[in-house]
C-alpha cells in the first residue's frame, strides 16, 4: 500500500488525482474508493489516503483507496477542480 494526499477530486465527474509520497500524481476514479456500495463516494482536497497503484488505460491509477485522515471540507470548493473564491 502507498500513502498519499488528495490533490483534487471533482465529485460531479467522479475523478481526481492523489499526490503519492514519492511525489507522483496518481489518477483516482470514484469506483476505486472503499466503502459501502450504497454510500456516496467522494474525496476532499488534502484527505490523507492509503491505496494501491495499478496500471490503467492511460497510466498509473489508484485502487482500493481508503481515507486514513479526513481533511476539513473547503467551503469554497464547489466540486470542481481547484477553489472557487468570491
Amino acid at each position: 500500500m502507498v500513502n498519499g494526499t488528495v490533490k483534487w477530486f471533482n465529485s460531479r465527474k467522479g475523478y481526481g488525482f492523489i499526490n503519492s509520497e514519492e511525489g507522483a500524481d496518481i489518477f483516482v476514479h470514484y469506483t476505486a474508493l472503499s466503502g459501502r456500495d450504497d454510500e456516496y463516494k467522494t474525496l476532499n482536497e488534502n484527505d490523507k489516503v492509503e491505496f494501491e497503484i495499478t496500471e490503467g488505460q492511460k497510466g498509473p491509477q489508484a485502487s482500493n483507496v481508503v481515507v486514513t485522515e479526513k481533511a476539513p471540507p473547503n467551503p469554497y470548493n464547489r466540486g470542481g477542480r481547484g477553489d472557487f473564491r468570491f
